[in-house]
């Protein structure tokens, strides 16, 4: 499938998504979401695919909204604005719920939007100069469409402070509160994603899309009230063929049949 910015190279079972417009910083605008969302909506298809990194093009991930797609903004009525915001709310839930694992590579800037798709990416690794920020607050209006993923990361008080004022922040801060999971030098960020796509692929890839599935179904609930969750995904997860295969593969002292060979 062609996009119109977006580049996608696929290695074997891995695929890496890189947001190609660098001329305006990988900004979103209505053709970004609609590459996105019709990526999101085949890889929910692809059972072969199993890891996905997301990166950016240029000098930075993304510096958030276009500024000629909001300038169109202007003139929206409410009920433009609502169609637009959905179909951009769309496209966050379809890359939230791919069923592979997701790695964000974040360079430079990932700021509104950009931060946005670093909260729906399941592991994230930025380099140590790297700026972020849910600055939309400073351009009168607010991370919505986001808000969802980005507080089931970073929680209620770092939102509060985060989002109400929409002061820009480092990556150790973004470590610090949950957004991102590992941060290294510019020079070592391709090294640092490797290490996590390596490990990615020795997991069992429908106990992957399952545990995926299972978070935020338990999230924020009293362990009694999932009981029936959690024992009902353990079950049918252990009878199925590759929890059988894990079983047995550990029991055997070999490599399950998922690992790909050295």
């Amino acid at each position: 499938m062609s996009y119109q910015f977006l580049t996608v190279e696929r290695r074997g079972a891995v695929e890496y998504v890189t947001l190609n417009r660098p001329d305006v910083r990988n900004a979103f605008n209505e053709d970004v979401i609609a590459d996105l969302t019709a990526w999101a909506r085949q890889a929910h298809q692809d059972s072969s695919l199993r890891v996905v990194v997301f990166a950016g093009a240029g000098k930075v991930f993304s510096a958030g909204a276009d500024a000629a797609w909001m300038a169109k903004m202007a003139d929206y009525s409410r009920d433009d604005n609502v169609r637009d915001a959905r179909v951009a709310a769309e496209m966050f839930l379809a890359i939230n719920t791919v069923p592979a694992i997701v790695i964000g590579r974040i360079h430079g800037a990932a700021l509104g939007g950009g931060s946005g798709l670093a909260a729906v990416c399941d592991i994230v690794v930025s380099d140590t100069d790297a700026i972020f920020g849910f600055t939309e607050t400073k351009l009168g209006i607010l991370p919505a469409m986001i808000s969802p993923y980005v507080l089931q990361k970073i929680g209620a008080s770092a939102a509060r402070e985060l989002f109400l004022t929409g002061m820009r922040f480092d990556a150790h801060k973004a470590r610090a509160i949950g957004l991102v999971h590992e941060v290294v030098a510019l020079a070592d960020l391709d090294r640092a994603v490797d290490r996590y796509v390596t490990e990615a692929l020795g997991a069992a890839p429908t106990a992957v899309a399952r545990a995926k599935a299972l978070i935020p179904n338990v999230l924020g609930k009293m362990p009694a009230e999932v009981i029936d969750i959690t024992a009902d995904a353990i079950a049918t997860q252990r009878v199925s063929p590759e929890g059988q295969e894990g079983l047995k593969a550990f029991l055997g002292k070999r490599t399950p049949s998922w690992t790909p060979t050295p």
